[in-house]
């Protein structure tokens, strides 16, 4: 399925991209910035963005490595969960 129209850029394109910098690095975050730059590709219109990210967090390599989760908790209260 064609996610993204302005650049060509389907679902398989999205995992494969994904599943490859994970791959490549187990500690990065992925973003949809860097899945477009891995496509060597850049956003356009932002339309797709919604669908775009649905179809990132159906990937089950999205997930965040487990020393950078709760940080945003962290920096909040200052203390971990």
């Amino acid at each position: 399925m064609i996610v993204c129209h302005c650049t060509n850029i389907s679902d398989t394109d999205i995992h494969a991209a994904i599943d490859w910098m994970r791959a490549a690095d187990p500690d990065t975050l992925i973003t949809p910035g860097k899945v477009y730059r891995a496509l060597g590709k850049s956003a356009d219109c932002g339309g797709c963005m919604p669908l775009f990210l649905s179809t990132m967090r159906g990937n089950a390599n999205l997930e965040i490595p487990a020393e950078l989760q709760n940080l945003r908790h962290t920096a909040r209260t200052g203390k971990t969960p």
